[in-house]
């Protein structure tokens, strides 16, 4: 028996479907980036756009370089996904729910929603 599984398996629609998502994340990313007063274009270059995202959070452009470190990079996406929404004045569970969890959505609703960047805001 041949359990082997190569990409030629794989349909057309899957393909089309996620190229689909993949734009419309771009999209939703240069819509805040844009809203946030950085350059749109950001959300098209690789690892460019995850350091705009860091900035956008608050967090120091150090932190892209904890994406490449595994388990590590699941805590900074969380910490990042709560600076965006503490910067554009949404709650912690939207910060997990809506830009950890639902990523595509919730920048979605940021980008082309009610929401303004606000900035950092200083502890208090």
């Amino acid at each position: 028996m041949d359990y082997s599984y190569s990409y030629s398996d794989q349909s057309p629609v899957t393909s089309v479907i996620g190229l689909i998502v993949a734009v419309i994340a771009i999209i939703a990313l240069w819509r805040v980036f844009s809203k946030a007063g950085r350059p749109g274009w950001a959300a098209i270059i690789p690892i460019y756009n995850i350091y705009t995202l860091v900035k956008v959070s608050g967090n120091s452009g150090w932190f892209t370089l904890l994406y490449f470190i595994p388990i590590v990079n699941i805590i900074i996406a969380v910490i990042v996904a709560l600076g965006v929404a503490k910067n554009f004045g949404k709650s912690g569970v939207f910060g997990i729910v809506g830009l950890f969890l639902f990523s595509v959505i919730g920048y979605l609703i940021l980008g082309f929603g009610s929401a303004q960047y606000v900035g950092e805001k200083p502890a208090a």
